[in-house]
């Protein structure tokens, strides 16, 4: 077994690695950014090294920085987690490469046949799997989408090949719309992906999203556990997923299994990874049930682990990281496929720092004023924050998952409901009240809830009058300040690897501390030079007159659509924002020549900074 694994994360997903290396008795050690520097996971860990600036490009995504700490702290694996790099080929190889070092996941090879979606789509077919009609070879031209879309009719997908959790996902509606949207769909798999690739599929108007966990080994023995219903979206991001689908009859939910195992088998795939399909939501049987006859389709293959893998730990009672872990060292699977057995079900509630009232808008800061996370029988809680932490906004908005199980469907929400009630977050909003609008919502427990369901059906009255029922305040600066004894956390940082010292003063005011390596607390604000936002003279603000264009929420620029000088009228393009995976276009709101521009491509902002000035 390992000596010690370095998990190339962030968040609760590092903090579950780390759970299963503990009780594999293997060591562990985390990565942080700059902006992560006093996160729950980096305590958490053995050894923590700095790997660079808020950015992820230039931290989370950044291979060497990453083959550089793990050289440091002498880890003999690298755990990706998901996101940044999990499913990077090219740094699987790496490390692959690199002597004395394991990547914990599919080889390299599989992950380029299945990660890649024109790749794993011709591997599908030749499997006798069923792919959604589209494209197997890259599409270069607007012209390749109009043919297609006059072939299989509109609306058309596009799809980034690198893609995933709904990036790099366009609709074409009518040929009009072809253009703008192949290249935002190309800007944001290069950005997130790096991977401009795209491909077309038929668009499936009102289908389900199921998916199917495996688990192979090198030894050529692949096992599904089961299938997860993923069908609760919001712009084809999930929130609720649970197993088994309360939509399948057993014989198509044993259909779509052995497609995933064909599929896995077909591509020489071993360790975790996830098989996803979409069942068109048609027909269904004197049971309410989608049958065997129910048409599926590949959608796509996840080599990595999955957020709810949660799901089918709690009706399988298979710890799944535990294996990916086992895999990598060379142990063959311990069980056959007869032996995997699906008992109860499970839900997986996404606790993100999001307002459900406001589209689900991210929060942009807060701490943790108050975190009082639910237990009791059949509750379990994925996290990595405690109370007094800082909400880090510089990433995704997830910050917990809750996960219910139960004997039964029923008894699963019944326990969701009280698990729910019981989970106090104080600070910022989430969307605790949209889940327990949810668990009352008679369309989700009739489970006749398609990817459509929250984007296109729901009363969004509903959403407001539960956020307002029982939602938690947008933060507020405390009051009292004033306190006798001070207590800092300063972290220290040697050659990279970080160490922290608490130190306590009675009778004496909070030690200032400012952009310095060694400060701690979270309490100082560092200077943003160039930036409207700056709380002090010292950070260079801008001071010209004219028209201040302000970021409305955190995110980072895509793309920058003028320079100084520009002349432009009311309605133009000034740039493009992304926030929570969404493009956001900035435009101008009157006519005026551009006499600041303070952001650049790749460049994170948050709520209120300046970006531009228009005289």
């Amino acid at each position: 077994m390992f000596e010690k694994v370095l998990v190339a994360n962030r968040g609760e997903i590092a903090v579950r690695v780390m759970r299963a290396c503990e009780e594999l008795g293997v060591g562990t050690v985390a990565v942080y950014s700059e902006a992560d520097k006093h996160a729950g996971f980096v305590r958490y860990a053995d050894e923590a090294y700095n790997v660079g600036p808020a950015r992820a490009a230039d931290s989370y995504t950044d291979q060497e920085a990453i083959l550089e700490a793990a050289k440091k702290a002498d880890a003999d694996a690298i755990h990706p987690g998901y996101g940044f790099l999990a499913e990077n080929a090219d740094f699987a190889a790496r490390v692959e490469e690199t002597d004395g070092v394991t990547w914990i996941g599919p080889p390299s090879g599989a992950m380029e046949r299945l990660g890649e979606k024109t790749h794993a789509r011709q591997v599908m077919r030749e499997a006798d799997v069923p792919i959604v009609p589209g494209t197997t070879e890259p599409v270069e031209d607007v012209e390749q989408i109009t043919d297609f879309g006059d072939e299989h009719g509109y609306p058309v997908l596009i799809k980034a090949e690198g893609g995933g959790g709904g990036m790099g996902q366009k609709i074409v509606r009518g040929p009009e719309d072809a253009e703008e949207q192949l290249e935002t769909a190309k800007r944001e798999g290069e950005a997130y992906f790096s991977n401009a690739t795209v491909y077309l599929e038929r668009f499936l108007d009102n289908p389900r999203h199921i998916e199917v966990q495996i688990l192979g080994d090198e030894h050529g023995n692949v096992r599904h556990l089961g299938e997860r219903d993923c069908s609760l979206q919001r712009r084809r991001q999930k929130v609720i997923e649970e197993g088994p689908s309360p939509a399948l009859t057993d014989d198509l939910r044993e259909k779509i299994g052995e497609a995933a195992r064909r599929g896995a088998d077909a591509g020489n795939y071993y360790n975790a990874g996830t098989f996803e399909f979409l069942v068109e939501d048609e027909d269904r049987n004197d049971e309410g049930l989608l049958d065997e006859d129910a048409d599926f389709f590949f959608l796509e293959v996840n080599t990595r682990i999955q957020v709810e893998h949660t799901v089918t730990e709690e009706i399988t009672d298979i710890d799944i990281v535990k294996w990916q872990i086992r895999v990598a060292d060379g142990e063959e699977l311990s069980f056959e496929q007869d032996d995997v057995e699906i008992e109860g079900h499970a839900m997986e509630f996404r606790i993100n720092a999001e307002n459900a009232a406001n589209e689900f808008a991210p929060a942009t800061g807060g701490e943790f004023d108050v975190y009082d996370p639910p237990g009791g029988i059949g509750v379990r809680v994925d996290d990595a924050h405690r109370q007094g932490d800082d909400l880090v906004t510089d990433y995704d908005s997830m910050i917990a998952k809750l996960i219910t199980s139960g004997g039964d469907r029923e008894e699963c929400v019944a326990r969701g409901k009280r698990a729910l009630a019981d989970y106090t977050i104080e600070g910022f909003p989430t969307i605790i009240p949209f889940h327990r609008l949810m668990l009352t919502d008679e369309t989700f427990l009739e489970g006749r809830h398609t990817t459509k369901y929250l984007d296109e059906h729901i009363d969004p009255e509903r959403i407001d009058e539960a956020q307002e029922r029982w939602g938690t305040a947008e933060p507020t600066a405390s009051d009292d300040e004033d306190e006798e004894v001070v207590e800092r956390e300063f972290t220290i940082e040697v050659n990279g690897k970080r160490f922290q010292v608490d130190l306590e003063e009675r009778g004496a005011p909070a030690i200032p501390t400012g952009d310095g390596g060694g400060g701690g607390g979270g309490q100082a604000q560092r200077p943003q030079p160039g930036r409207g936002g700056s709380s002090d003279d010292s950070g260079g603000g801008v001071s010209a007159e004219g028209q201040e264009v302000a970021a409305e929420m955190q995110g980072t620029i895509l793309e920058v659509n003028v320079a100084e000088g520009d002349e432009v009228a009311a309605g133009d393009v000034l740039c493009v924002l992304e926030a929570m995976k969404m493009e956001n276009d900035i435009v101008a709101e009157s006519a005026g020549t551009v006499t600041h521009v303070e952001v650049s491509e790749g460049e994170s902002v948050d709520m209120g900074d300046t970006m531009f000035v228009i005289d």
